[in-house]
Protein backbone atom coordinates (compact mmCIF):
# COMPACT_ATOMS: atom_id res chain seq x y z
CA UNK A 1 0.00 0.00 0.00
CA UNK A 2 1.16 3.47 -0.75
CA UNK A 3 0.39 6.55 1.29
CA UNK A 4 -1.86 7.66 -1.57
CA UNK A 5 -4.31 4.87 -0.90
CA UNK A 6 -4.50 5.68 2.80
CA UNK A 7 -5.13 9.36 2.00
CA UNK A 8 -7.80 8.50 -0.56
CA UNK A 9 -9.51 6.19 1.95
CA UNK A 10 -9.42 8.93 4.60
CA UNK A 11 -11.16 11.33 2.19
CA UNK A 12 -14.02 9.01 1.29
CA UNK A 13 -16.54 10.38 3.77
CA UNK A 14 -16.21 14.12 3.30
CA UNK A 15 -14.26 17.03 1.92
CA UNK A 16 -11.38 17.93 4.19
CA UNK A 17 -8.69 20.58 4.29
CA UNK A 18 -5.09 19.46 4.57
CA UNK A 19 -5.16 20.35 8.26
CA UNK A 20 -8.41 18.44 8.86
CA UNK A 21 -7.05 15.50 6.89
CA UNK A 22 -3.89 15.28 9.00
CA UNK A 23 -6.07 15.33 12.14
CA UNK A 24 -8.49 12.73 10.74
CA UNK A 25 -5.55 10.71 9.48
CA UNK A 26 -3.91 10.70 12.91
CA UNK A 27 -7.15 9.68 14.58
CA UNK A 28 -8.47 7.08 12.15
CA UNK A 29 -5.84 5.85 9.75
CA UNK A 30 -2.84 5.92 12.07
CA UNK A 31 -3.73 2.54 13.53
CA UNK A 32 -2.67 0.97 10.23
CA UNK A 33 -0.60 3.60 8.41
CA UNK A 34 1.75 6.18 9.91
CA UNK A 35 2.66 9.38 8.10
CA UNK A 36 3.93 12.77 9.19
CA UNK A 37 1.75 15.82 8.40
CA UNK A 38 4.23 17.06 5.77
CA UNK A 39 4.03 13.67 4.04
CA UNK A 40 0.23 13.92 3.97
CA UNK A 41 0.37 17.45 2.50
CA UNK A 42 2.88 16.37 -0.16
CA UNK A 43 0.73 13.37 -1.05
CA UNK A 44 -2.35 15.60 -1.35
CA UNK A 45 -0.49 17.76 -3.86
CA UNK A 46 0.51 14.68 -5.90
CA UNK A 47 -3.02 13.29 -5.77
CA UNK A 48 -4.43 16.59 -7.01
CA UNK A 49 -1.82 16.81 -9.75
CA UNK A 50 -2.74 13.25 -10.84
CA UNK A 51 -6.47 14.04 -10.81
CA UNK A 52 -7.26 11.60 -7.99
CA UNK A 53 -8.53 14.36 -5.69
CA UNK A 54 -10.02 17.74 -6.49
CA UNK A 55 -9.39 20.79 -4.36
CA UNK A 56 -11.44 23.94 -4.02
CA UNK A 57 -10.74 27.21 -2.24
CA UNK A 58 -13.00 28.28 0.62
CA UNK A 59 -12.88 31.95 1.54
CA UNK A 60 -13.03 32.55 5.30
CA UNK A 61 -13.57 35.87 7.01
CA UNK A 62 -11.00 36.81 9.61
CA UNK A 63 -8.98 33.67 8.88
CA UNK A 64 -6.81 32.52 6.01
CA UNK A 65 -8.62 30.86 3.13
CA UNK A 66 -8.51 27.09 3.13
CA UNK A 67 -8.49 24.44 0.47
CA UNK A 68 -10.88 21.47 0.72
CA UNK A 69 -10.19 18.17 -1.03
CA UNK A 70 -12.49 15.38 -2.18
CA UNK A 71 -11.90 12.10 -3.97
CA UNK A 72 -12.65 12.17 -7.71
CA UNK A 73 -14.02 9.36 -9.87
CA UNK A 74 -10.45 8.68 -10.96
CA UNK A 75 -9.48 8.47 -7.28
CA UNK A 76 -12.25 5.95 -6.64
CA UNK A 77 -10.99 3.95 -9.62
CA UNK A 78 -7.49 4.03 -8.09
CA UNK A 79 -8.89 2.64 -4.81
CA UNK A 80 -10.81 -0.05 -6.73
CA UNK A 81 -7.61 -1.07 -8.50
CA UNK A 82 -5.75 -1.12 -5.20
CA UNK A 83 -8.47 -3.24 -3.59
CA UNK A 84 -8.29 -5.78 -6.41
CA UNK A 85 -4.59 -6.53 -5.82
CA UNK A 86 -3.41 -9.07 -3.28
CA UNK A 87 -2.52 -7.48 0.04
CA UNK A 88 1.07 -7.92 1.13
CA UNK A 89 1.56 -9.10 4.71
CA UNK A 90 3.01 -6.54 7.09
CA UNK A 91 6.18 -7.15 9.04
CA UNK A 92 6.66 -5.91 12.55
CA UNK A 93 9.77 -3.91 13.39
CA UNK A 94 9.75 -2.91 17.00
CA UNK A 95 12.47 -1.98 19.47
CA UNK A 96 10.70 -3.63 22.38
CA UNK A 97 10.73 -6.99 20.62
CA UNK A 98 14.49 -6.71 20.11
CA UNK A 99 14.87 -5.90 23.80
CA UNK A 100 12.80 -8.94 24.81
CA UNK A 101 14.76 -11.10 22.36
CA UNK A 102 17.86 -10.15 24.38
CA UNK A 103 16.11 -10.56 27.75
CA UNK A 104 18.47 -13.29 28.95
CA UNK A 105 21.38 -10.84 28.85
CA UNK A 106 19.63 -7.67 30.02
CA UNK A 107 18.60 -6.31 33.41
CA UNK A 108 15.11 -7.77 33.86
CA UNK A 109 13.98 -4.88 36.09
CA UNK A 110 14.74 -2.34 33.35
CA UNK A 111 13.03 -4.48 30.73
CA UNK A 112 9.97 -4.85 32.99
CA UNK A 113 9.84 -1.03 33.20
CA UNK A 114 9.82 -0.78 29.40
CA UNK A 115 7.11 -3.42 29.20
CA UNK A 116 5.03 -1.62 31.84
CA UNK A 117 5.30 1.61 29.82
CA UNK A 118 4.17 -0.17 26.66
CA UNK A 119 1.39 -1.91 28.61
CA UNK A 120 0.04 1.45 29.79
CA UNK A 121 0.32 2.96 26.30
CA UNK A 122 -1.49 0.00 24.71
CA UNK A 123 -4.22 0.05 27.36
CA UNK A 124 -4.84 3.78 26.83
CA UNK A 125 -4.83 3.45 23.05
CA UNK A 126 -7.22 0.47 23.15
CA UNK A 127 -9.56 2.54 25.32
CA UNK A 128 -9.48 5.40 22.78
CA UNK A 129 -10.31 2.97 19.98
CA UNK A 130 -13.16 1.55 22.05
CA UNK A 131 -14.54 5.09 22.60
CA UNK A 132 -14.36 5.78 18.88
CA UNK A 133 -16.13 2.49 18.11
CA UNK A 134 -18.98 3.38 20.49
CA UNK A 135 -19.34 6.78 18.80
CA UNK A 136 -19.42 5.17 15.35
CA UNK A 137 -22.13 2.71 16.45
CA UNK A 138 -24.32 5.42 17.91
CA UNK A 139 -27.13 3.63 19.72
CA UNK A 140 -26.64 0.33 17.89
CA UNK A 141 -24.98 -2.74 19.35
CA UNK A 142 -22.04 -4.04 17.37
CA UNK A 143 -23.87 -6.86 15.58
CA UNK A 144 -26.60 -4.48 14.39
CA UNK A 145 -24.09 -1.85 13.32
CA UNK A 146 -22.06 -4.39 11.35
CA UNK A 147 -25.20 -5.39 9.45
CA UNK A 148 -26.80 -1.97 8.95
CA UNK A 149 -24.27 0.75 9.78
CA UNK A 150 -23.61 3.43 7.18
CA UNK A 151 -19.82 3.01 6.90
CA UNK A 152 -18.50 -0.32 8.14
CA UNK A 153 -14.95 0.07 6.72
CA UNK A 154 -13.70 2.70 9.19
CA UNK A 155 -15.37 0.75 11.98
CA UNK A 156 -13.62 -2.49 11.06
CA UNK A 157 -10.20 -0.85 10.78
CA UNK A 158 -10.74 0.89 14.12
CA UNK A 159 -11.72 -2.44 15.65
CA UNK A 160 -8.49 -3.94 14.31
CA UNK A 161 -6.55 -1.11 15.96
CA UNK A 162 -8.30 -1.80 19.26
CA UNK A 163 -7.65 -5.54 19.02
CA UNK A 164 -4.00 -4.94 18.07
CA UNK A 165 -3.48 -2.74 21.13
CA UNK A 166 -5.26 -5.22 23.37
CA UNK A 167 -2.96 -7.96 22.06
CA UNK A 168 0.07 -5.72 22.73
CA UNK A 169 -1.19 -5.08 26.26
CA UNK A 170 -1.78 -8.77 26.94
CA UNK A 171 1.62 -9.75 25.53
CA UNK A 172 3.37 -7.17 27.73
CA UNK A 173 1.53 -8.48 30.78
CA UNK A 174 2.50 -12.07 29.96
CA UNK A 175 6.16 -11.20 29.37
CA UNK A 176 6.33 -9.20 32.61
CA UNK A 177 4.89 -12.18 34.50
CA UNK A 178 7.50 -14.51 32.98
CA UNK A 179 10.36 -12.14 33.78
CA UNK A 180 9.14 -11.60 37.35
CA UNK A 181 8.79 -15.37 37.90
CA UNK A 182 12.29 -15.95 36.54
CA UNK A 183 13.65 -13.21 38.84
CA UNK A 184 11.98 -14.80 41.84
CA UNK A 185 13.35 -18.23 40.93
CA UNK A 186 16.87 -16.83 40.49
CA UNK A 187 16.68 -15.07 43.86
CA UNK A 188 15.62 -18.31 45.57
CA UNK A 189 18.60 -20.23 44.15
Amino acid sequence: MALRHAVLAALLDEELSGYQLTKAFAAGVANFWHAKPQQVYAELARLERDGLVAGREVVQEGRPDKRLFRVTGKGLDELEGFASTAAKPAFLREDLLVQVQAADRLDAAVLIERLAERYAFAEAKAALFEQRLRRMRGGLDEAEFLLRGARVGPYLTCRRGRDFERANRDWCRDVMEVLRARQATAEEA
